[in-house]
């Protein structure tokens, strides 16, 4: 199965949109898109997860916390941390690397850091 993403409230819109206009087939929803302005970490985490999309995140600081929580009692589709210092081609160039050279199911209950 191939490898969706989830933004959250977090991350920089320009990385989806410019990820979009490099792969249209990409399958990249934006906050916004999914009504996530002012959720939870563990909500966000839940609905990624119904939705089998990874959630992508600039949040360092309290998502691998929260996300240890909830794969703690549920499954999660993985989580991409993104440094807010990372260049947005760079962070292109490795969204696109994981959608185009693995599967969904290799991100199960997996957070890590890009880049890889």
């Amino acid at each position: 199965m191939q490898v969706c993403f989830q933004a959250d409230a977090d991350l920089n819109v320009a990385i989806v949109l410019a990820l979009r206009r490099r792969e249209p087939a990409i399958d990249f929803q934006t906050a916004a898109e999914a009504g996530l302005a002012g959720s939870l970490d563990l909500d966000v985490l839940a609905m990624a997860a119904q939705q089998r999309h990874v959630l992508v995140t600039h949040d360092q600081r309290t998502m691998p916390q929260h996300f240890g929580q909830f794969i703690s009692q549920q499954v999660s589709a993985g989580v991409l941390v993104v440094p807010q210092h990372l260049q947005i081609s760079v962070v292109v160039d490795e969204l696109l690397m994981i959608w185009g050279a693995s599967e969904a199911e290799e991100w199960t209950n997996r957070i890590t850091h890009l880049p890889l």
